[in-house]
């Protein structure tokens, strides 16, 4: 099921859009004053086709003490500075080509005849438009209602199938009152991506992304270093399942979070190994089952770092630790842990994130990573209505496309569509397939903050997966599948992706 089918037919202005132009002339009329008289009520009659130019120049010239002759040589002028985009031309074009003959492309200006016969000379690649939709010739000007009525009629198309493009705020408002996808053309990136959600597929595009740049996900800081780090590599494995995809050292035994120093760590000694880092490496790589009680047996000796000296603070971290625990069997081992992390989701001390994460979404997601790794009865029966609750409780707030997609995630654990997340996660994707990094996690007291491009496109691609994949209940309603213990997570399937935490202690 496409919860986001594209769209196939574009609908482009022409002014401001596709072409600039300058209102500075040559006469004595200011910028300024040109504008306000081309957007005249005498003009507009003019751009429908029920003024000749001679009677609509001596109009103006009446109504603004002019020489109609002089605001003659004004419009000349600015026909001279009419310039197309070639690069945005190359844009719809480049559209139009991987669409493989399935998008179809229209232009629909307010114009006179005139200034249309004088752009239309310009060289531009007019061949991408199929047809070419004026006011003069429609006897309508946009925001009419009737002139988008006009062209949906005469290209046979369902509005929602249209996405329409313009400067003009109104003119969109118009267009999305009748049920067209409206973009307003303030910012030629923005409208790029935004055209790109609504033609291409969000999949694809980002298992590219992924791909160009395999090997090289490298997590960024929020002082702008980049780090060289073990643990959202992991992450990013566990995510996609593709070993090319990331670069970390391999650890036998436990795990440490960097791969190497980053300069931003005071002091001279090695980094510790964490139990966030080692829960997260030893369910991804999986050796074999000596390594994995040795492993456990000491953490039961440990509450934060593999450090006595510092006591765990983050309910996170205590989740991963769960996680590993109960996905081997042993879960019950850690009791108090989990009399802990209930009281957080009960109590809702995740809102404003965790010692080490930032967001609250991140406690929610991992919450939901533990009923996913393991089918252990008494655990659901724990976690899973409340889970439940917070989930819908957090659905539809704000959050950037990490959060939106652990929301997403997280819900389809617990039978939760978050669809309205999803919806504002799509049009978050960039033009090269990718997402923008989010801050997840936080380098202890030091306020840093990490985060990745390859992380945020690999829970994106889950998410959009993971309320793609539904199944028919016996009663004919559709509900979200459920598989109980957790498969490594692909991005073309529902999946599960993992982040950074440290162990609860006992009180």
């Amino acid at each position: 099921m496409l919860l986001f089918p594209r769209r196939r037919i574009l609908v482009f202005d022409l002014g401001d859009v596709l072409f600039s132009w300058s209102p500075a002339t040559s006469t004595s009329i200011p910028p300024k004053r040109f504008k306000a008289m081309v957007s005249s009520t005498i003009w507009q009659q003019y751009e429908r086709g029920t003024l000749s130019e001679d009677e609509c120049y001596r109009l103006i010239g009446q109504k603004y003490t002019l020489d109609p002759d002089e605001f003659r040589q004004a419009t000349a002028d600015v026909r001279a500075t009419l310039r197309p985009d070639y690069g945005f031309f190359r844009f719809i074009r480049e559209l139009q080509t991987e669409a493989k003959g399935t998008l179809r492309i229209f232009l629909m200006s307010n114009i006179s005849a005139p200034d249309f016969a004088a752009t239309r000379a310009i060289s531009a690649d007019w061949g991408i438009f199929e047809r070419i939709f004026i006011s003069p010739t429609a006897g309508m000007r946009k925001p009419d209602l009737c002139f988008f009525k006009y062209v949906l009629d005469e290209i046979k198309a369902e509005p929602s199938s249209v996405v329409f493009v313009d400067d003009r705020f109104e003119n969109v408002l118009a267009a999305r009152s009748l049920g067209i996808n409206g973009v307003v053309f303030d910012d030629v990136r923005r409208v790029r991506q935004a055209l790109r959600y609504y033609v291409g597929d969000p999949i694809i595009r980002g298992r590219a992304f992924l791909e160009a740049n395999a090997g090289h996900l490298e997590s960024e800081t929020s002082l702008g270093h980049c780090v060289a780090e073990n643990f959202v590599q992991l992450l990013i494995l566990e995510a996609t399942n593709e070993r090319k995809l990331v670069n970390y050292v391999h650890h036998p035994y436990t795990w440490g979070f960097f791969k190497e120093k980053p300069t931003f760590v005071r002091g001279t000694g090695e980094l510790p190994h964490d139990l966030d880092t080692t829960s997260i490496g030893l369910m991804v790589t999986q050796p074999d089952d000596r390594v994995f009680n040795a492993v456990m047996d000491k953490i039961l000796q440990y509450q934060n770092l593999f450090d006595l000296e510092k006591p765990c603070t983050d309910p996170v971290v205590a989740l991963n630790v769960l996680s590993l625990f109960y996905s081997r069997g042993r879960g019950h081992e850690l009791r108090v842990n989990l009399e802990w992390i209930r009281g957080v989701l009960e109590h809702r001390a995740y809102l404003d994130g965790t010692f080490h994460y930032v967001t609250a979404e991140c406690f929610l997601f991992f919450t939901s990573r533990l009923l996913r790794s393991t089918s252990d009865a008494s655990l659901h029966a724990q976690l899973t209505p409340l889970l439940r609750e917070r989930v819908i409780e957090r659905v539809g707030t704000p959050g950037d496309a990490m959060a939106l997609s652990m929301r997403v995630l997280a819900g389809a654990v617990v039978g939760v569509r978050a669809e309205r997340d999803l919806a504002a996660l799509l049009p978050l994707q960039c033009e090269d397939g990718g997402w923008d990094a989010s801050w997840v996690f936080k380098y202890g007291s030091s306020g840093i903050k990490i985060g990745n491009r390859g992380l945020t496109t690999a829970f994106a691609l889950n998410a959009i997966a993971a309320l793609q994949q539904e199944a028919v209940t016996s009663n004919g309603n559709r509900t979200l599948v459920d598989s109980g213990k957790p498969k490594v997570p692909h991005a073309r399937d529902v999946t599960m992706t993992s982040a950074v935490a440290v162990n609860a202690h006992e009180c």
